[in-house]
Parts: C-alpha cells; sequence; structure tokens
C-alpha cells in the first residue's frame, strides 16, 4: 500500500546529544580561486556555493585526523553528559555515509575505542543523509521493546578527501560546465561528528522522549544523486523538485496523525538555503523555527541533524516540540518528534 510508514514510542528519551567540529576551516572563496581557470574557460561566474547554496565555509579534519576521530570524541561527551557508564550500553549503531573501507564496519573501531562491553550489539546503519534519524528509529523501537537499556548512535563525516580529489579532477582543461555542475554538491559537504545516547523515558525524567514520527519512499528517485570512493555527481535541480513533492506529500498524510504546523523548532537536514527555503515553503512552515548550520559547516550529511540539534540545546525549554526531518538520496524522507 502507498503512502507514509508511522510510528510510535513509548518509552524512550534522548538523554544527551553532543556535536564535535572539525579545526580546519575551507571557505567557499576558498575552492572558487582554485576552480577559477575552469569557470572562466566554460563561461561561469564564482560565488555559486556563497549566492546559490549559501555555503560561505566548511571544515575538514586535519591530515592526522580520521573521521573516526571525531566520532570516538563525540560518543564520549554523549555518554559522559548522560552520566552513563559505557559498560551499560546495549547498542551502538554508526550511521555516516563516510568510510574507508568496506570491511570491517566502523561500529567496530568505535566500540573498541570506547571500551563497550562485548553484549553491545554493533553495527553500521546507513540511508545517505536520513542515517542518523533511522539509527533513533531503531534504537527507540528495542528500549520500547525490552531488549537494552541505552543505545548510542554515532555519525562522523570526513569530506576533505572527496572534495581533494573533486577539485584536482574540476581543474583538468577537458572540464566542462556539465561536469562543474553535476559535481557542484561534493563542494558543499562538510566534516564533523555527532552522537547521542537514549534510554528508557521511565527511568529518565529529565529526559527528552522520543514522541514518533513517519518515513516515506520515492525510490524512483534512485539515481538523481550516485556517489562511490571517487566521485559523486547529482541532478541539483531534479533532487530539489523530486524532494520538495516528496516533502509536500508526506506532510499531508502526517497531518492525519500529528500535528506539525506549528513545532517550537524544525531541525532539517542542512542541504542549501534553496533547499531550506523550498521545503519551508512547501509545507508552510516558519522559515524562523528552522536553525541553520549549513552557512559555515557545509552539509555534513546524516551527522547534519545531530550536530544542529546539539547546537540548539541549550536554546531549548522543557516541553517544546522539535521535529527532526530530511531527504536522503534514494529518495526517502523522514521525521520524528521529540519533546524536549
Amino acid at each position: 500500500m502507498n503512502g507514509n510508514a508511522t510510528f510510535r514510542h513509548h518509552d524512550t528519551a534522548v538523554l544527551s546529544v553532543t556535536a564535535v567540529d572539525a579545526p580546519v576551516v575551507k571557505t567557499s572563496d576558498d575552492f572558487d580561486e582554485v576552480l577559477a581557470d575552469s569557470y572562466r574557460r566554460n563561461g561561469l561566474r564564482p560565488g555559486m556555493l556563497a549566492a546559490l547554496a549559501g555555503i560561505r565555509e566548511r571544515r575538514w579534519w586535519r591530515e592526522d585526523q580520521h573521521f573516526v576521530d571525531g566520532t570516538a570524541e563525540a560518543a564520549r561527551l554523549a555518554l559522559e553528559q548522560a552520566s552513563i557508564d559505557p559498560s551499560r550500553v546495549g547498542l551502538l549503531v554508526n550511521t555516516s555515509v563516510s568510510r574507508s573501507h568496506l570491511e570491517p564496519s566502523i561500529a567496530v573501531d568505535v566500540h573498541a575505542r570506547l571500551g563497550l562491553p562485548s553484549s553491545c550489539l554493533n553495527f553500521d546503519l546507513t540511508n545517505a543523509c536520513l542515517g542518523f534519524v533511522n539509527g533513533m528509529q531503531l534504537a527507540a523501537t528495542m528500549i520500547d521493546a525490552g531488549q537494552i537499556d541505552y543505545a548510542l548512535v554515532v555519525d562522523g563525516e570526513g569530506s576533505r578527501e572527496p572534495q581533494e580529489n573533486t577539485l584536482a579532477r574540476l581543474v583538468g582543461e577537458e572540464t566542462t560546465a556539465r561536469d562543474l555542475l553535476d559535481q557542484f554538491a561534493t563542494l558543499t559537504l562538510g566534516s564533523g561528528a555527532a552522537a547521542m545516547v537514549l534510554g528508557r523515558a521511565s527511568e529518565h525524567p529529565e529526559g527528552h522522549r522520543v514522541v514518533g514520527g513517519v518515513s516515506r519512499a520515492a525510490t524512483e528517485h534512485h539515481d538523481l544523486c550516485v556517489g562511490d570512493f571517487t566521485e559523486m555527481r547529482t541532478d541539483s535541480q531534479g533532487l530539489l523538485t523530486a524532494g520538495v513533492q516528496l516533502a509536500r506529500e508526506l506532510w499531508e498524510e502526517a497531518r492525519g496523525e500529528f500535528s506539525w504546523d506549528d513545532m517550537d523548532r524544525y531541525v532539517v537536514h542542512q542541504v542549501s538555503s534553496v533547499h531550506t527555503a523550498k521545503t519551508a515553503e512547501a509545507l508552510g512552515i516558519d522559515q524562523s523555527r528552522i536553525p541553520l548550520t549549513f552557512p559555515t559547516l557545509g552539509n555534513v550529511g546524516p551527522a547534519a541533524v545531530a550536530i544542529t540539534l546539539a547546537k540548539e540545546a541549550d536554546s531549548l525549554r522543557p516541553g517544546d516540540r522539535v521535529l527532526m526531518m530530511g531527504v536522503g538520496s534514494g529518495l526517502n524522507m523522514s521525521c520524528l518528534e521529540l519533546t524536549w
């Protein structure tokens, strides 16, 4: 049956959420300087990253750092803030798109660094930019079912290598305008890490309850953004059009189950100023309630929603209603409601 997949959670709360920024700042002006000759040869103007996407800068890890370093740091901070002993964690889910190898999982590296118990189930869960929200949904399901007491959802992304490779490729004299436009989205990416601890709401009244949400698929658009270890090509306009349509369809049907038209905060996946404005307009969302991190961090993949939530946490008040939401390549969309 076509439509939304609706889910509700009964006894799960977010106990902490943390973000770790990568330390090296790379501005869009830096990228424009590298690509100046390619822009000129192809009749394109520099400044598209800042003017069209609204991304002034993004971050890279240092050459002596790995994105898993940031992931483990975010996880340690999350456990410390939640005051949860690592020995009590029953599930570790890594949701990152970034990976330096196919086997084994990134989760095993994080598990080992944190000294988590052998009883802690650990694996990677990947679903483009929706991975973190999907990891939360899975963790909440297992907590509600009584299978585990605590879950740790983590994500670390590293954009340095794909962006260095993309810049090196695009400076070539054979580069066309189509190449520049198809690989434009790669240059909007950013590096960073996030982590979240979830536990039983009935045992943690100080926690932030996970209410539930919906998901919807439009997988006929699976070829609009395709990436591998060396290159990512994106039909940016096609992705925007199909993504807004998917959001509109999900939102309309979700009204039968949830009331999301007047949330206190909408923590959306951070893509660009155009995506944010078009989505807000299509759904009738007050754009002033959408905090933005992409102007200075870029699109940090599935970590973006958690990073944004972590940076907003101090400004949220008890009882505030928060909606985590995003569209991921494929296409899929998920929304997850929290009560702060």
